[in-house]
């Protein structure tokens, strides 16, 4: 597991698509930094730009996974992999922790913008600190799912438009609560949306609902990736 992790980390550095990631991650953060709080708010609240961030997610994080287990289809040699030593899980977790180190990485870089707001203004650090647990937490739901639309195709293109429509679905589906008149629709609308349950940590609050949640999603399509795996292996 540790190989293969360290394997796919490397090639995040090795080859243009990392250094691609990360510069299209930090520079929509800045533009969104500056024109969602330092140009549009005045009382240093960063709501809105983790708002706007959370929803970039749809368009940056599949070009971080769509390569994962795609290119290994491409390329043939996800043979080699299928029948390697790791197990199955290990070799999944392998690349989610590599992709999902990726994603650390650069947004720890892009909270250097925070500095700006301590210098200049009064900002709320349990606020802070709540919405970036929070995108950690969903950074790691859209990764697995990447994961597992990647592990379906050895098309890189497919993969990450295929990633797209689903965390895209996710975003949407609690937009359409507004436009529901049944109460039940509505609270399985809130359950399902990823939006609803990102809202406690927007306000410093770290309900354990929420973290379950998004737990549960990354670990729900990694054993399904898992799955897709163990039926092309007896296949």
């Amino acid at each position: 597991m540790l190989a293969i992790y360290k394997r796919e980390l490397r090639s995040y550095f090795t080859t243009p698509l990392g250094y691609i990631f990360m510069a299209i991650f930090l520079c929509l953060a800045g533009v969104l930094f500056s024109t969602a709080t330092l140009q549009a708010r005045a009382d240093s609240d960063v709501n809105y730009y983790f708002t706007y961030l959370l929803m970039s997610f749809v368009i940056v994080l599949p070009l971080l996974t769509m390569k994962l287990f795609s290119e290994e289809r491409k390329l043939r040699t996800e043979q080699l992999l299928l029948t390697s030593p790791v197990t199955l899980t290990g070799m999944v977790l392998a690349k989610f922790f590599a992709a999902y180190t990726v994603f650390a990485l650069t947004y720890g870089a892009s909270c250097f913008s925070f500095i700006a707001l301590y210098l200049y203004g009064t900002p709320n650090t349990a606020q802070l600190i709540g919405n970036s647990v929070g995108i950690l937490l969903l950074g790691g739901a859209c990764i697995a799912i990447g994961i597992f639309v990647s592990a379906l195709t050895e098309n890189q293109l497919i993969a990450a438009i295929g990633s797209m429509a689903i965390l895209f679905a996710f975003v949407m589906v609690g937009f359409l609560s507004d436009y529901i008149n049944s109460a039940l629709l509505r609270t399985v609308i809130g359950w399902i949306s990823i939006l609803s349950r990102y809202n406690g940590f927007g306000n410093g609050v770290f309900e354990f609902n929420s973290i379950l949640y998004y737990i549960s999603i990354a670990v729900v399509f990694l054993f399904a990736t898992v799955r897709v795996f163990e039926r092309r292996r007896w296949a």
